[in-house]
């Protein structure tokens, strides 16, 4: 049985922020968090507008977070036009929530065909077989170039050019640990010259 409020205190902490998110993202799928990689993604468009949707974190290592999308989609062009962005986590179930800020860059692409290739082999024709992002005039064209491209590779397409990895590489990481009267703990580790600052923030 998991304690929901449980102190989060500054000596419980990893001096390493990746090592800390990661011991929390076990646990997520250990107590049946249903996506516990699933991360809201915040860009910034060229206009100015916020836009926030949902991607899977692929992996959290010394490097940053890492997940696959496409590369014309709205959030890409919101990447290429300012690299920054921002993550959040949230796990109801350990009342635990993580948020991260930092830089974006692209994935090398043999990081991107390594992640390909152990894709189903559905995953792959959707992926290849949508223009994500664009208007659609109706559902049966998307089903069409699904149906054209699983006849053409039954054993899934080759990586597109137009698909690929991010690497958000955190200058910020947010724990957040709910309380009860809401006197919730908030600890940051912020980036530094020799390593990483760690804050209490209020609730």
């Amino acid at each position: 049985m998991i304690d929901t409020d449980a102190p989060l205190d500054e000596e419980d902490l990893d001096p390493d922020p990746i090592a800390q998110f990661n011991d929390w993202f076990r646990l997520a799928a250990q107590v049946g968090e249903l996506q516990p990689n699933a991360m809201a993604l915040a860009t910034v468009t060229p206009e100015g507008d916020p836009a926030v949707r949902m991607v899977l974190l692929h992996r959290a290592d010394q490097q940053g977070f890492v997940f696959f999308t496409n590369y014309e989609s709205a959030k890409a062009r919101d990447l290429a036009a300012r690299a920054r962005g921002a993550l959040a986590f949230y796990w109801p179930r350990l009342h635990r929530q993580v948020r991260v800020v930092g830089s974006v860059e692209r994935t090398d692409r043999e990081e991107s065909l390594a992640y390909w290739a152990q894709r189903p082999c559905g995953n792959r024709i959707a992926a290849a077989a949508s223009p994500q992002s664009r208007v659609l005039p109706d559902r049966a064209l998307l089903e069409i170039e699904f149906a054209r491209l699983e006849r053409l590779y039954p054993e899934g397409p080759p990586l597109p050019d137009f698909w690929g990895g991010y690497r958000l590489r955190p200058d910020a990481i947010e724990f957040w640990q709910g309380r009860t009267h809401r006197l919730h703990d908030r600890l940051r580790y912020t980036r530094a010259a020799d390593g990483w600052r760690i804050e209490r923030l209020a609730p």
